[in-house]
């Protein structure tokens, strides 16, 4: 296994994103790192009830909110869930949501930085 660290935030694409306002994006991220692990949880509720709809939806939204900070693993992650749901086949949903956790905790590392950084 490979040591090296995952990076998931692109600093460039998330200032784009708020057209480099520094302190929009430190709101936005710290908004972020409270609200994602709801959106987590609705995730895990909807594959435990086998709801593929709302693990499109669910998975469509949380695609939306990481693509601001250009987290390509979440974004590709979150997309694989999305698209499970929508085809209605989760059999391999708990493994890609597995792959989003754990590419959210890394960015949830680096926005967390970004914050300091940027108070």
């Amino acid at each position: 296994m490979s040591t090296a660290r995952l990076v998931s935030l692109d600093r460039q694409v998330a200032l784009s994103r708020v057209g480099g306002d520094t302190e929009l994006l430190r709101e936005i991220a710290a908004i972020f790192v409270g609200d994602y692990p709801n959106a987590l949880s609705e995730l895990r509720t909807a594959l435990e009830h086998n709801d593929a709809q709302k693990v499109e939806r669910a998975a469509h939204g949380l695609k939306g909110s990481v693509a601001n900070f250009g987290a390509q693993a979440a974004v590709d992650a979150a997309f694989h869930l999305e698209k499970m749901g929508y085809a209605g086949d989760l059999s391999q949903a708990a493994a890609t949501l597995s792959a989003l956790d754990e590419a959210l905790i890394h960015l949830r590392g680096e926005l967390d930085s970004l914050c300091a950084e940027l108070s």
